[in-house]
Formats: structure tokens, sequence, C-alpha cells
């Protein structure tokens, strides 16, 4: 669980994988106010290519592009996108993206959007084995919370924790988004 590589950029295509590969490939914890983009390049090709062009196949193609901005911290592109999404994966990244900003207003309301996602168990266990103390049921709520508590101590063990839980959050999303429910 916990370090296990959740998602691997070459699932994806080529292009998605050179792109992610950028920064981490997928598997660098993301800062959870992030202050700007962690990669000027991955964010000019990601803006010279379509949803379409990246992910032919998705189910969600538009959230997984949303979930791409996110992973490289460009909350203005992610969030022009998921505002427009109808689906719970719009939502969803709306919310995250809200989250990062920090706006947990925002986040919660779009939490509430969200509803109860598929992913949620996954997330709830990856949490644990972070060490995040998730309960029986994941909360995102709750993990707003925590991750605006957190930002107050950088470095700290509750702030790693959070950035890990962000990151197996986003892998998992990114892959419901990319390849769909039944993998």
């Amino acid at each position: 669980m916990l370090g296990e590589v959740l998602i691997r950029a070459g699932d994806y295509g080529t292009e998605v994988e050179r792109i992610l590969n950028l920064d981490g490939g997928g598997n660098r914890p993301m800062p959870l106010a992030p202050a700007g983009p962690s990669c000027e390049e991955a964010r000019e090709r990601l803006s010279a290519l379509s949803a379409k062009q990246l992910f032919a196949d998705a189910p969600e193609p538009e959230a997984a592009m949303s979930g791409l901005y996110i992973y490289f911290s460009c909350l203005d592109e992610a969030h022009h996108i998921a505002q427009d999404l109808p689906s719970r994966e719009g939502s969803y990244w709306h919310a995250i993206m809200h989250r990062q900003e920090p706006d947990p207003a925002n986040a919660a309301y779009w939490f509430r959007s969200t509803g109860k996602h598929p992913i949620f168990k996954a997330l709830r266990d990856e949490a644990t084995a972070a060490g995040y103390d998730a309960g029986l049921i994941w909360d995102p709520f709750r993990f707003i919370d925590y991750c605006g508590a957190a930002r107050q101590w950088p470095g700290s063990k509750e702030d790693r924790i959070a950035m890990q839980v962000q990151l197996s959050e986003w892998q998992l999303l990114f892959d419901y988004c990319a390849r769909g429910k039944n993998r």
C-alpha cells in the first residue's frame, strides 16, 4: 500500500506518459496549497492538446485533463475545465482544486455535489496505510480540515501524510477518469 505506485504513466498512452514524466511520473506528492505550476513545460504541452487527443478512449476525457492540470498545480486551467463538467468526477476535481486554493467552504460545496464516489473505499485504505486516521468510511470534509491544519506546519508529519493521501486520491481519481471503472 503506502509507497506502492498506484499508477504507471505508461498506462495512459505515450503522450500522457511524456507529460507526467516531466515531474514525477504521476507519483510526486503535490503541495497542499501550490504557489503556481510545478512544471511550466507540462502546462504548455497540455494547453496545446485537447482532452480527446490525450484520452481518446477514456470515459471522462475532460475530467482526466482537469486532473492532469491539478497534478501540475495549474489550478486556473483545472478549474476552467472542471466547472463545466456536469459529472460527479467534474465536481470531485473542482472540490480538490478549491481545497488546494485553499477555499475550504467552496471545496466542501463541491464535495457535497460529488456525493459518495466509487474511489472512496480504496482511498480510505490508502489513507490509512499512509498514517491518516480515515475511520470506517472516507470523509472528504474531514480531510479538508486535516489539510488546512497540516498547511500550518510545513514539513511536519501531518503535512507529509496529507500530501501522500492527496497523491493517492489524485491517482485513484485520475485512473478512474482516464481508464474507467472497469479496468
